[in-house]
């Protein structure tokens, strides 16, 4: 049976494009333009351990800083994934954070919201996405409602344990009990791809290569 180190290293083989493709051919959605990658030019693949912040205070919630503990639950396969829908004039995420997350050998981080200290992640190494950036700090602006739980990217729900790959294109999520079919076909596709450029590269006409295979591209029957 596969595991779910088996499944990201299939994941981290391809690219977001294929991925979204995929999901396109299953009808599913997923896919996210605007997070952009802030620092390095590594792709990221791994499943989603989540945080959600928001602006008001909680009320008998957590007062710890937020991140630290999403960071030490996390794994060598995991990517934090944090939503900050409000206080989006500071900064969910920074250079401290980043450190302790590489330290415990996430993989990278994603911001539904804006991320800060962008030239030390470049300097580490460290992998973020981020839909904003800001130097301003959270301090005192925004809080932790919890992590471990669902939250909002984009106009869709991810769920701790879901599926993710990111890159220079973008952000998809893969829902996890779909993800072995996801793969299946994103597999395909970049296969398909492959010997597309491959005729391209030997002197086929692109009209031609595009002509016959491009509309078709998505059929699983094919």
């Amino acid at each position: 049976m596969a595991t779910r180190a088996d499944f990201i290293a299939r994941l981290q083989a391809l690219d977001a494009c294929a991925v979204s493709d995929a999901l396109d051919s299953l009808k599913l959605k997923g896919a996210h333009s605007g997070l952009v990658r802030r620092a390095t030019r590594q792709r990221i693949a791994g499943t989603v351990q989540t945080v959600k912040l928001h602006a008001m205070e909680p009320v008998g919630g957590s007062k710890r800083h937020l991140g630290t503990a999403a960071i030490e639950a996390a794994d060598d396969l995991t990517v934090i994934v944090v939503e900050q829908r409000t206080g989006i004039d500071c900064a969910g995420w920074g250079g401290v954070l980043a450190n302790a997350a590489k330290a415990k050998g996430v993989r990278g981080v994603i911001m539904e919201g804006p991320a800060r200290d962008i030239d030390e992640y470049e300097d580490i190494g460290f992998p973020v996405f981020s839909r904003y950036t800001t130097p301003h700090t959270a301090r005192g602006r925004v809080w932790e409602e919890a992590f471990g739980i669902p939250v909002q990217v984009g106009d869709a729900m991810v769920q701790p344990g879901d599926y993710v790959i990111a890159d220079g294109s973008g952000v998809v999520f893969i829902p996890a009990t779909r993800i072995e079919e996801v793969l299946r076909g994103a597999e395909r596709i970049a296969e398909k791809e492959r010997l597309m450029t491959q005729d391209v590269l030997a002197g086929k006409p692109v009209s031609v290569v595009m002509g016959t295979n491009y509309e078709t591209m998505l059929d699983n029957s094919k």
